[in-house]
């Protein structure tokens, strides 16, 4: 009997391991089953990798291709204003009246001139008949028909110039009445009635409607990087594209007062959505990398920081994972991301307000959509 007792109790001890083991496994499976019981639902978006646009924004001016500064040829007092603001005109058509008073008088003065010397040219030439009647008949000598002659050339050239005086001051009265140089629409009008202009007052601008130019100015130390056939995109005041263009001209030369390079792009403007002098953020594309993107709505900014959830897999649970972020511009609805996200990231896209670090989520992956699907296909993703 003395040597059954330590059989039998290995097998008490065998029998208690079992019982234990089997205890705990019923613990785990139990607080496995409670913590997916437990798991909050949320939509997440698989992180896709795209081209992204390595751009840079800077400030643009859109010009008309056809524009006229509309500038007096003389000075005088404006009378009267014909058009207003916006109006089409046609070529020729009348701007302003510069007060011609003064014009007309001297037009009406030299006129006058002239009528008194073609009367002289006349008188000359009939006493210039007459001396040569008389030198005919050998009445006079050589000398007298010689002085007659010489007296109408003087005459008829005295005509001549003041004949060219008044035409030179009629076309100058044509001045005094300011014309449209060609079809388009009125600029804005800073003068008024009564207001004294000289030759450099700006009166107006006419613009022919169409194609415009963005002009960008450019930091003088991006001018080595900027080319012709540089892809911009000129945003909206909500951000949105509103035009599209490349690089079509670049200054030589760069601006002493402001350091910048002038580029230009022209901007076709179909149903002329965009206005002449129009203030646009132009958007130079210098090329593309490939990279994440997340949505905006799944990004918390938190004390200047950018942070998302993310759905981990851990053990056999998922939890979320609160994961810091360095974002670059939006494309779309998107921030780029520079760092902290890679592509095949499940980003939590709901219900990230009542999440904590750890919590455990049950995952419904949100499809993905048409334009990212689009975009990924169409960039080899």
């Amino acid at each position: 009997m003395a040597h059954r007792r330590p059989g039998n109790a290995l097998l008490c001890a065998a029998i208690v391991m079992v019982w234990v083991a089997g205890c705990s496994k019923n613990v785990s499976s139990d607080s496995g089953a409670a913590a997916a019981s437990q798991a909050v639902p949320v939509q997440v978006r698989v992180t896709p990798s795209v081209k992204i646009p390595d751009a840079t924004e800077y400030l643009s001016i859109l010009k008309s291709r056809r524009s006229a500064n509309i500038n007096p040829q003389v000075e005088g007092q404006i009378t009267k204003i014909f058009v207003k603001s916006g109006d089409h005109v046609a070529a020729g058509a009348a701007l302003m009246q510069i007060d011609p008073l003064k014009q007309e008088a001297t037009v009406n003065s030299q006129d006058a001139a002239r009528m008194a010397q073609e009367a002289m040219v006349r008188n000359a030439k009939t006493q210039l008949d007459r001396e040569q009647r008389l030198y005919d008949a050998k009445v006079v000598a050589k000398q007298d028909l010689d002085n007659a002659q010489t007296t109408y050339d003087s005459a008829v050239a005295q005509l001549k110039s003041l004949s060219e005086q008044v035409n030179q001051q009629n076309v100058e009265l044509h001045y005094y009445k300011v014309a449209a140089p060609m079809d388009g629409i009125v600029g804005d009008i800073p003068v008024r009635v009564g207001d004294r202009v000289m030759v450099s007052t700006l009166l107006t601008t006419v613009d022919q409607p169409g194609a415009l130019e963005a002009y960008i100015y450019v930091p003088a130390e991006k001018g080595g990087a900027i080319r012709l056939g540089l892809p911009v995109e000129l945003l909206g005041e909500d951000g949105s594209v509103a035009a599209t263009s490349k690089i079509t001209f670049i200054s030589p030369q760069v601006d002493t007062d402001t350091q910048t390079v002038l580029a230009k792009a022209t901007v076709e403007n179909p149903g002329a959505k965009l206005r002449i002098a129009q203030q646009l953020r132009a958007r130079v594309i210098w090329g593309t990398h490939e990279g994440p993107v997340v949505p905006v709505l799944a990004v918390t900014r938190i004390n200047g920081q950018f942070f998302v959830f993310l759905a981990v897999k851990e053990g056999q649970n998922t939890v979320a994972r609160q994961k810091l972020l360095k974002v670059s511009d939006t494309i779309g609805n998107d921030f780029a991301v520079l760092d902290g996200l890679h592509a095949g990231d499940h980003v939590i896209i709901s219900g990230t307000d009542f999440l904590q670090d750890g919590m455990p989520v049950a995952e419904q992956v949100q499809p993905e959509a048409p334009a990212a699907a689009a975009a990924k296909s169409s960039h080899g993703g």
